[in-house]
């Protein structure tokens, strides 16, 4: 982390909610914002994994909350300890995403599609319902949804997973129109990043895969950090509906 991220203050007095945040992309933006001044609400499956990222956040600045993404009683769970424990919900990152299958979407099980629809976007969507309700409708804030590159293009062997980023990218672009003038919506667009959720994708042949990028190198959880952070920011203030594509140049070569 760069020492001018660890020196801002620019959070400071604001509350972050950061879903799917117990590892990887997640935990990295958990981490930013904490370095940045933020207080964090992070969520995933696991109580365990959380416990650990909150010890690794510190316990004074996180809050680890688990339950399912696509759960309403854990969301609205999620966003009222935030508020009680932390004062407010200023700022949301929806992370949450799955992909269980891969192959030909013709052969696809409808119920894993069924599933990946639920987490990917209406999650995502219900989140922000939850924020708004009970902060962000009167105070305003800032909302950055984790979409992918997979959602630009046809994406062999995850066509579905990347229909439903696409779908959450278009949900983003809906959101802003909806919510501003006070409430910011946003999108990020990571490539292969080097996270556990992402490893088929790049082990046992990482040099061959991050060949394709022009910056010739797979992405970082901090890569995604600091791009989130800009956009939750008042530095990115005239920014909404925006879809930031982070993906060290492969888009460009028609990689995805």
């Amino acid at each position: 982390m760069s020492q001018a991220a660890a020196t801002s203050t620019r959070f400071t007095g604001r509350t972050a909610i950061v879903t799917g945040a117990s590892r990887g992309i997640g935990l990295a933006i958990a981490e930013r914002l904490v370095a940045e001044g933020a207080k964090v609400v992070i969520t995933a499956r696991r109580q365990e994994a959380l416990d650990q990222a909150v010890a690794q956040l510190g316990p004074e600045h996180a809050l680890g909350v688990a339950g399912h993404a696509d759960d309403a009683d854990h969301q609205a769970e999620v966003v009222a300890r935030a508020v009680d424990t932390f004062g407010s919900v200023d700022l949301l990152v929806n992370n949450t995403g799955i992909n269980p299958t891969y192959g030909p979407m013709v052969d696809m099980d409808l119920a894993a599609a069924r599933k990946i629809f639920e987490v990917n976007c209406l999650a995502a969507l219900a989140w922000v319902q939850q924020a708004y309700r009970r902060w962000m409708k009167e105070h305003g804030g800032a909302v950055v949804n984790v979409s992918s590159v997979a959602g630009l293009r046809p994406a062999p062997g995850i066509g579905f997973y990347g229909a439903s980023k696409a779908m959450l990218t278009h949900l983003t672009q809906q959101l802003a129109v909806e919510l501003g003038p006070d409430i910011r919506v946003n999108a990020v667009a990571p490539a292969v990043v080097k996270t556990k959720f992402a490893t088929a994708l790049y082990e046992g042949r990482e040099e061959q895969v991050a060949g394709a990028y022009p910056l010739k190198r797979l992405g970082v959880p901090d890569d995604i950090g600091s791009v989130v952070a800009f956009l939750l920011s008042e530095d990115a203030a005239w920014m909404t509906g925006q879809l930031l594509v982070i993906d060290g140049g492969v888009t460009l070569t028609g990689g995805v």
